[in-house]
């Protein structure tokens, strides 16, 4: 069984585990969301660019944060919704073989009418130096504990 919104207390801290970013992420990426944008796809384009190469697509690295956040298991039965996200800023660059992390302190707690609460999380995606590569605001919509 999951975590419950009274077993997130302010300050609490989790980590994933780590995540490689690939190129096939990025080409199925692009195919999904029909971004194609060529930083994201052309390399002869990229090398052009600030970046010196292709760059990972920043909703893909918000995507891959909510997947390892769930891969972490704690909330799988116990959220009943994804309540919001706020603040989202991309601070650095995701390449093709970095591997990411995210790491989610709880900021706030509030319960919401009758066996359910919403936490609040401070979140970063770091990368392989511990760098920040993508920081949010997000709350969770969680079941109380039973009785």
């Amino acid at each position: 069984m999951g975590l419950y919104f009274e077993d997130f207390p302010v300050g609490r801290v989790a980590i994933s585990r780590g995540r490689t970013v690939t190129e096939a992420d990025i080409v199925a990426f692009a195919g999904l969301s029909g971004d194609f944008i060529e930083l994201h796809t052309n390399e002869e384009f990229a090398r052009q660019s600030p970046f010196g190469r292709r760059i990972a697509h920043g909703a893909l690295i918000f995507s891959i944060s909510t997947g390892l956040m769930t891969q972490m298991g704690e909330i799988n039965d116990t959220v009943l919704a994804f309540y919001g996200v706020d603040r989202l800023r991309f601070t650095a660059p995701v390449f093709i073989g970095d591997t990411i992390h995210v790491t989610k302190r709880v900021a706030a707690s509030e319960p919401k009418g009758t066996g359910r609460g919403v936490v609040t999380f401070e979140t970063s995606v770091l990368n392989q130096r511990d760098e920040p590569v993508l920081v949010y605001t997000d709350k969770l919509l969680l079941k109380c504990k039973p009785g």
